[in-house]
């Protein structure tokens, strides 16, 4: 054959060929990607030493748990505000403090007591009288005419017959004029302390013509010697002109303070407090004389429209005029005073004060058959509020109806046990006290800085 024929062949080669071609000469050169050899193996080795280790792995989390926790109490703040911070008995780190105490509500955390600013609390003035409309207009207190004999009931325990704790300083109320004082006519006609002059409770001239002048006042006392002195904080000018501040001292308290350095000055005065000594205290029971100024705030001032009783163990830290505005300006109320934080039953109170031997059983028997006796019922509410109160606060307006329920509950303390607490729900009950603010125990918290009984009460060494 020809070289020109040779030249004059064609070869057709299709595109198929070509990229087939091509194709397999990737999939022959194609090659693992790194890492993937082995991986099998690896998995098989974490799952046995998984396998072999499991215990310790269960207990990681909780030991990791606990030390978080542990570190989160450690750094936690100590005076971080509480919606209800628990009772301090004695310490002094509670001493001063002006932070405000707040609450959750609704998801959004607020103050417990709502104040007003300190410009306006400087330019508040007492209001027109917030008394209900009752028929209640004048009280007489009542004094017992003739000798004084021994209550002679049987609601009255056998260790007070000849000798009950109504004396001349009470006047003797017989049951029968107890029913009496509960029903409100225009006039009401009540025991209710200082019944003669031979009876107690003696307070010097000098002290008496100070009290006069008090259109308010906050007040406290110490019998016994007890507890120290806690100078009020948080006041405005405004209430510092226009706010007594009395505290009510007896013998040993001022002989047990002045040990201590705290001497009364010329002027009667310790820091902010009028001291008030009294001489000849009525009651062998110290917790029963301190009730005097307690309740008979309207009797020892005699001119005030209001009164803020504080208990010797706290201390009062905010100002009084915005706290008569807050509890019963705002509220259109004559009285305020919280409830209880632990109980709502004045049945269930009586079998706590006799678990924790604050009275006998006794005698809180006695006291709790006579007001089932009265048609009393173990109820926890009333108008919506706890049946129960914790009065170591108590704000009010020294209107006839409020004079009328502290002289009704002073009578009950002295009848039956100190105890308050068991006589408040009684009263008010019996009264139907109308104007009555039951604040929250936040509230209450947030009045005062609690610092707790400081040392034992000395009894008095009297017969009656």
């Amino acid at each position: 054959m020809s070289s020109s024929m040779l030249n004059s062949i064609s070869v057709s080669v299709s595109d198929d060929e070509e990229v087939t071609g091509r194709m397999r000469v990737r999939v022959r050169h194609k090659r693992k990607k790194p890492g993937t050899r082995g991986r099998p193996d690896f998995c098989r080795r974490i799952v046995r030493k998984a396998i072999r280790w499991w215990t310790v792995l269960l207990f990681l989390p909780a030991i990791a748990l606990l030390i978080v926790e542990s570190s989160k109490v450690a750094r936690k703040p100590q005076g971080e505000p509480k919606s209800e911070p628990v009772p301090v008995k004695e310490s002094n780190g509670n001493l001063n403090r002006l932070d405000p105490t707040t609450r959750v509500v609704r998801g959004v955390r607020e103050p417990c007591l709502k104040m007003l600013s300190p410009e306006k609390l400087q330019k508040l003035e007492f209001p027109a009288s917030a008394e209900p409309n009752v028929p209640l207009k004048s009280i007489v207190y009542k004094s017992d005419l003739g000798e004084h004999l021994a209550a002679g009931n049987a609601t009255l325990l056998p260790q007070y017959a000849g000798g009950t704790r109504f004396n001349l300083f009470t006047g003797n109320q017989t049951l029968h004029e107890r029913g009496k004082s509960f029903k409100v006519n225009e006039t009401a006609m009540v025991h209710c302390g200082f019944y003669s002059e031979n009876g107690g409770f003696k307070i010097s001239d000098d002290d008496k013509n100070y009290m006069r002048t008090c259109r308010a006042v906050v007040s406290t006392c110490a019998f016994g010697g007890g507890d120290d002195l806690y100078q009020p904080i948080g006041m405005t000018e405004a209430s510092l002109e226009k706010v007594c501040y009395v505290a009510f001292w007896d013998e040993i308290t001022l002989s047990a303070q002045e040990a201590e350095g705290n001497i009364i000055g010329d002027d009667h005065m310790i820091g902010k407090w009028r001291i008030v000594v009294v001489r000849d205290l009525p009651f062998a029971d110290q917790r029963l004389n301190g009730k005097i100024p307690k309740m008979l705030s309207h009797r020892l001032f005699p001119e005030a429209r209001y009164s803020i009783w504080v208990d010797s163990k706290s201390q009062f830290r905010r100002d009084p005029l915005g706290v008569l505005e807050a509890l019963l300006w705002r509220t259109n109320s004559i009285l305020a005073i919280s409830e209880h934080g632990a109980r709502s039953s004045l049945y269930d109170e009586g079998k706590a004060i006799v678990k924790k031997h604050k009275a006998t059983p006794e005698e809180v028997e006695v006291q709790l058959n006579q007001y089932r006796r009265d048609g009393i019922p173990d109820e926890k509410r009333f108008n919506g509020k706890k049946a129960l109160a914790e009065a170591s606060v108590i704000v009010r307006e020294h209107t006839p109806m409020t004079n009328l329920f502290m002289c009704l509950w002073f009578n009950e303390v002295v009848r039956f046990t100190s105890r308050d607490q068991l006589s408040f729900p009684y009263v008010l009950r019996r009264l139907k006290m109308p104007g009555l603010n039951m604040f929250p125990v936040c509230t209450r918290k947030d009045l005062v800085n609690s610092m707790g009984h400081k040392r034992k009460v000395t009894p008095l060494v009297r017969t009656n």
